[in-house]
């Protein structure tokens, strides 16, 4: 039994690595396609935070020290309060020109 709940904890971290470098390569495709800076800084910030969330639980998975899972919920609380904060006062200082 303990070898099909390895097996299933495996494929589930592969489809979220995948998943988080899909939503990265997404974002760095906006960022090339895009035209005007709103736009760019949208594509580096939404799909760029949920690759990075993505990616951060397929490692959590593997985890298996309360304190190792932590630092990895840390990093993605950060991501998500610092990405959007700094994608909005990038906006502001560009403003409509």
């Amino acid at each position: 039994m303990s070898d099909i709940l390895g097996a299933v904890v495996d494929v589930l971290t592969a489809v979220c690595f995948v998943a988080g470098a899909l939503f990265a390569f997404i974002g760095a495709l906006g960022l090339h396609r895009l035209a005007d800076t709103r736009s760019r800084m949208h594509a580096a910030t939404k799909p760029a935070t949920l690759g990075v969330a993505l990616c951060a639980l397929g490692a959590a998975l593997q985890l298996t020290s309360p304190s190792d899972v932590t630092k990895v919920v840390v990093i993605v609380v950060l991501q998500l309060v610092t990405s959007p904060i700094g994608a909005h006062m990038l906006g502001r200082s560009v403003g409509d020109k």
